[in-house]
């Protein structure tokens, strides 16, 4: 008992440390996608405003003019003043406007892509020739594209230019005839949610530009953020890393893909020193909970466990008196198993005993109908007594094949069968019988060439036994109705007759062996013939039913598997 508590004990506690952990990273990651968001909304905000002050850029007229009229020299002169709201003014970087909407630079490409040297002294912001080198495109853009241009200050730091080129369309021809290039100073975000300091910076090239960091600990981080972007990194894109001694949760993201300038990633840093340390208490917590709850456990363990020992006992007893039910109740079975057997070959060595006895009777009272000296009186009894023999060795037949079936030793050998041909000489024989009542045959198929799945000597049987039933219980001048169709994988067959309707208390009875529809009445046969047929229908994997039997009208429906089906719903 004690060992249990102490499982049981130690299986709680890591459950429930587990859960803390699991629940506290989902904390750390809702927290860092809410402060994503909010990141990315400032820079989506921002990106919006600037995108539309280029657009309205590109359409001043002047700039159009000098552009369409090939006077690239009055080009920048023109652009000074059409721009001079958002240019970023030297002197004073605070006044006129948000800082951050402001340009640092602007330059214009040619329809090549190159870009359009500006006259000396021109006021466009300052430039080294290879930093304005590396504005150009490999052809002039025909929709927007966002770069960043990276910068070394004469202190070894480096800073990163977002540019932004907005593409100049003809509004004579509708054609992209230049570019115009602005640089804007990136936003160094740094948000503090909980006390905690979460930055965020530019990866560019092979290196991270993130403000307030250690050079070494920003050269680490930039290799990894390199191999977590490259072609064989993993599907997410964060991961954690040490950066200033402390572990971080870094997200990176593509800032412009599908740009013509090099690609850039947005790198955040979220500092993870507090969380690990929540976590850790967290788990002492439990700890110590847990502990106080095992000595808890074992001291109340030794007081159940002599509690517990009666209701054992008499559990092992119990257990021992349905032991010995269950032998009782299997050896009960096997009894009655054996004894269904016996019935079953009792019935089927009766079948065959029966046979021959019946032929020998059968042959000698042919023999004695074909005697001359036979008075007409005796021949027509003898001529009965032969017929009977005939309805013996029917039952016979019967009883042998119900027995075979009880045995499940009847197997039925699937084939292909087609229903109207056989019904049709089925119909035949019934009508050229020479008891045949006066009776009206009628049959009606949905699908005159519907096969189904079956042995045709036992569908033939079933068929017969209907046609059989239908005739007996039938009333002169009656109406015998057979209709063929196609349900649902099925092949369905419904037999009507005209006649005295089944009593109701007599309809659940009517498919057992040895009942007769009418006792008493003078109506031939045995009552096997619709149990029979019932049989081997489910041994096709069908099944016969009666649909309902109103006044003057009955009707049973069988049904089988099309040829080519594995099953179907019912009919």
């Amino acid at each position: 008992m004690m060992l249990v508590v102490l499982a049981l004990t130690g299986l709680g506690l890591f459950l429930a440390q587990q859960k803390v952990a699991h629940e506290a990273a989902l904390d750390l990651q809702r927290n860092f996608q809410s402060t994503l968001a909010t990141l990315n909304g400032v820079q989506e905000v921002r990106h919006a405003a600037l995108a539309e002050r280029c657009r309205v850029l590109v359409r001043r007229p002047r700039i159009h003019a000098a552009l369409e009229d090939d006077a690239l020299d009055l080009l920048y002169p023109s652009a000074r003043d059409e721009l001079r709201d958002i240019m970023q003014d030297t002197a004073d970087p605070g006044a006129g406007g948000t800082p951050t909407l402001r340009a640092r630079f602007y330059r214009f490409l040619d329809t090549q892509g190159a870009v359009i040297p500006p006259p000396a002294g021109a006021d466009v912001g300052v430039l080294s020739d290879a930093a304005e080198a590396r504005l150009s495109l490999p052809r002039v853009p025909e929709i927007r594209q966002l770069g960043y241009l990276a910068r070394e200050a004469g202190n070894g730091a480096g800073t990163v230019d977002e540019v932004i080129a907005e593409p100049i369309i003809s509004t004579e021809t509708g054609e992209v005839i230049a570019a115009l290039v602005l640089g804007f100073e990136p936003v160094e975000q740094e948000l503090h949610p909980s006390g905690m300091r979460i930055r965020s910076g530019i990866q560019f090239g092979p290196r991270l530009y993130l403000p307030g960091s250690d050079p070494p600990a920003l050269t680490t981080l930039s290799a990894a953020l390199a191999r977590a972007a490259g072609p064989e990194s993993p599907a997410d894109n964060n991961f954690t890393a040490d950066l200033d001694g402390e572990p971080h949760q870094v997200f990176h993201e593509r800032l412009n893909p599908g740009s013509l300038y090099p690609p850039a990633d947005k790198v955040v840093i979220y500092p993870l020193t507090a969380a690990r340390e929540r976590l850790r208490q967290l788990r002492a917590q439990i700890l110590t909970a847990g502990a106080a709850l095992l000595l808890a456990g074992m001291a109340a363990s030794y007081f159940l466990t002599e509690r517990l020992s009666a209701p054992v006992e008499k559990l092992e007893i119990d257990s021992a008196k349905d032991r010995l039910g269950r032998a009782r109740a299997e050896s009960d079975l096997r009894m009655t198993s054996a004894e269904l057997q016996r019935a079953a070959r009792f019935s089927s060595d009766a079948s065959h005993q029966l046979k021959t006895p019946i032929t020998v009777l059968r042959a000698g009272l042919d023999e004695l109908l074909a005697s001359d000296e036979l008075p007409p009186a005796l021949r027509e009894e003898v001529s009965s007594l032969i017929h009977q023999t005939y309805r013996l060795t029917g039952i016979v037949e019967d009883l042998l094949l119900l027995s075979r079936m009880d045995a499940g030793r009847l197997e039925i050998s699937f084939g292909t069968v087609r229903l109207m041909p056989l019904i049709d000489g089925l119909m035949d024989d019934l009508s050229v019988m020479p008891d045949a009542p006066d009776l009206v045959l009628e049959a009606e198929a949905g699908d005159p060439d519907m096969r189904i799945a079956g042995e045709e000597r036992y569908v033939a049987l079933i068929l017969q036994n209907l046609l059989e039933n239908a005739r007996n219980y039938n009333r002169p001048g009656g109406r015998i109705r057979l209709v063929c169709r196609e349900d649902g994988g099925w092949g369905c067959l419904l037999v009507g007759n005209t006649g005295d309707a089944i009593p109701p208390a007599a309809r659940e009875h009517i498919f057992e062996r040895f009942h007769r529809g009418a006792a008493g009445g003078n109506i031939p046969g045995h009552g096997l013939g619709l149990n029979l047929a019932r049989e081997l229908a489910r041994l096709h994997g069908g099944d016969l039913r009666l649909v309902g039997s109103e006044t003057d009208w009955t009707e049973f429906e069988v049904r089988f598997r099309l040829a080519g089906q594995e099953g179907g719903s019912a009919c």
